[in-house]
């Protein structure tokens, strides 16, 4: 049985991942890390990462960006596996992500959502096929409590489509700004912010006369908790490195 620290314990997230390990088997949570320390469950909490001494096999964290770095110094001076998964990271905190797995293994993507992750593989199938001849929308819906946009899930759909593509893709976040007609290497970014919607992402591939659409919807936060839960028991005993769900699902993972 793996032994897991909780970074964000107290958050909806966190809250979500606490009932799945009740349901499971294979994994425990021994202590919690959050900023407000209130011991929700039977395991202590922590609201410094530094002041947590008990023993773990692997730290899974969705709490919040600010977090990161004492987490990573925690990780890397007690050798302890991580999975990161909260979002809206800078690209100096994803770098510094990179940096940390050469010392310790880390596990870091957009998405926890096994289901995200084919329609990403789908994606850049359809930008081989349909690149330069189609026109590519991306349109991310969640709730109106989220922080970033637009989502870390719709930049790392447009990343994969624009490695796909005959030439490299830019980026349209803000249409309404440039009046001029829309180019071929475009791809258009739109970010929904409303109510309690989970998550939603659609990609459109516009063509003379027919349109192509893939789409996923999260029903409930259980998706991701779930995700993160399986790529904690995968992470505990890989070497050094970063890993995402490629690697979990068996696929070539890239560094």
């Amino acid at each position: 049985m793996k032994r897991i620290i909780l970074s964000g314990c107290n958050g909806k997230m966190g809250r979500n991942i606490v009932a799945q390990v009740r349901e499971r088997e294979d994994c425990v949570i021994v202590a919690g890390i959050d900023r407000n320390a209130a011991s929700l469950d039977d395991f202590p909490v922590f609201t410094c990462p530094a002041d947590c001494a008990v023993e773990a096999d692997v730290l899974i964290d969705f709490s919040h960006p600010s977090a990161l770095e004492g987490l990573l110094a925690y990780a890397a001076e007690r050798h302890l596996p991580a999975v990161i998964a909260t979002t809206g990271m800078s690209p100096e905190q994803v770098a510094a992500i990179h940096q940390a797995s050469r010392q310790v293994p880390i596990f870091f993507t957009a998405n926890m959502s096994l289901g995200v992750n084919l329609l990403v593989e789908l994606a850049k199938k359809a930008a081989a096929v349909l690149g330069g001849q189609f026109d590519i929308e991306i349109i991310e819906k969640h709730h109106n409590q989220k922080l970033d946009a637009p989502s870390g899930t719709a930049m790392m759909l447009a990343d994969a489509i624009s490695e796909a593509l005959p030439e490299p893709a830019h980026y349209v976040y803000d249409r309404h700004a440039v009046r001029r007609k829309r180019e071929k290497s475009e791809i258009g970014i739109h970010a929904v912010r409303g109510g309690t919607i989970v998550g939603e992402h659609e990609i459109l591939f516009a063509g003379q006369d027919e349109l192509v659409t893939l789409s996923h919807t999260a029903l409930s936060k259980g998706v991701f908790a779930a995700g993160a839960l399986n790529a904690a028991i995968f992470l505990c005993g890989q070497e050094n490195g970063l890993y995402n769900m490629g690697d979990l699902l068996g696929g070539r993972n890239e560094r």
